[in-house]
C-alpha cells in the first residue's frame, strides 16, 4: 500500500468510526472532528477530499465494494448462475457485514438521516445492479431466468430489495420483515419466471 492510500484510509476509517458511533445524525460530523479522531491535521484532509460529504461518500462506496469483493470470492466456489444469484441477494438480506468494515452499512440502516439513506441507496443500485444484470443475462442463458430487459430489471429488483431493507423507511421487526421478504420473493419469482420456490431462500433467515 502506498503512502497516499494509507493516508486515505486513515481518513476514511477516522470517519467511519465517528459514523458509527454519533448518537444523531452525520450531518453533526465535522471535518475537525474526523482530524482529531485520525490523529492528523485538517490540511492533510483537505489534500485527499473536497468536503465531509465527499468523506461519507467514500466511506459507504468502500463498504459495498468490500462486500462485493467478498462475493465473488465465494462464489468462485458456485457450480451454477442462481447459486450466483442466491449468493448475491443472501449478501444483502442476512446482512453479513461482521467485520469492522462492513459494520458502517447495518449501522446506517438505523441512523435518522434521509441523505445519508439515499447515498447507500445509490451506492447499493450502482453497486449491486451491475453484477445482477450479468447474472440474470446467465440464467436467462441456462434457462433459470427470463426478463426481457436484464439491465432495467437488475436496478429495480436491487432498488427494491435496498428501500425494503431500510430501516429508516420501513421501521418493522422481524414478523413485518419476514412477511416483506416472502411478498418480495414471489415478485421475483414472477417477474423473472423463475421456478417455483427459486426465492424462497430471501425469507428463511429472518425469525418467522
Amino acid at each position: 500500500m502506498n503512502e497516499n492510500n494509507s493516508k486515505i484510509d486513515i481518513i476514511l476509517n477516522s470517519a467511519e468510526k465517528l459514523m458509527c458511533t454519533m448518537e444523531s445524525n452525520n450531518c453533526d460530523i465535522t471535518v475537525d472532528m474526523i482530524a482529531k479522531n485520525a490523529g492528523i491535521g485538517k490540511g492533510s484532509i483537505y489534500y485527499y477530499f473536497e468536503s465531509k460529504d465527499e468523506i461519507i461518500d467514500a466511506v459507504i462506496e468502500r463498504s459495498y465494494t468490500s462486500a462485493i469483493q467478498e462475493y465473488f470470492t465465494v462464489t468462485e466456489k458456485c457450480d451454477t448462475t442462481f447459486e450466483k444469484v442466491k449468493m448475491l441477494f443472501s449478501s444483502m438480506v442476512c446482512r453479513e457485514f461482521q467485520d469492522s468494515r462492513k459494520n458502517i452499512i447495518q449501522s446506517l440502516h438505523v441512523q435518522d438521516d434521509m441523505l445519508l439513506h439515499c447515498k447507500m441507496m445509490i451506492t447499493a443500485i450502482k453497486t449491486v445492479s451491475p453484477i445482477l444484470e450479468q447474472l440474470l443475462k446467465e440464467g436467462m442463458q441456462d434457462g433459470s431466468v427470463y426478463t426481457e430487459s436484464p439491465h432495467e430489471s437488475a436496478e429495480m429488483v436491487v432498488a427494491m430489495l435496498t428501500f425494503l431493507l431500510n430501516q429508516s423507511f420501513f421501521p418493522t421487526d422481524d414478523q413485518s420483515t419476514y412477511r416483506k421478504l416472502k411478498l418480495y420473493a414471489k415478485v421475483l419469482e414472477n417477474s423473472l419466471q423463475a421456478e417455483p420456490g427459486s426465492f424462497d431462500f430471501l425469507f428463511t433467515p429472518v425469525n418467522k
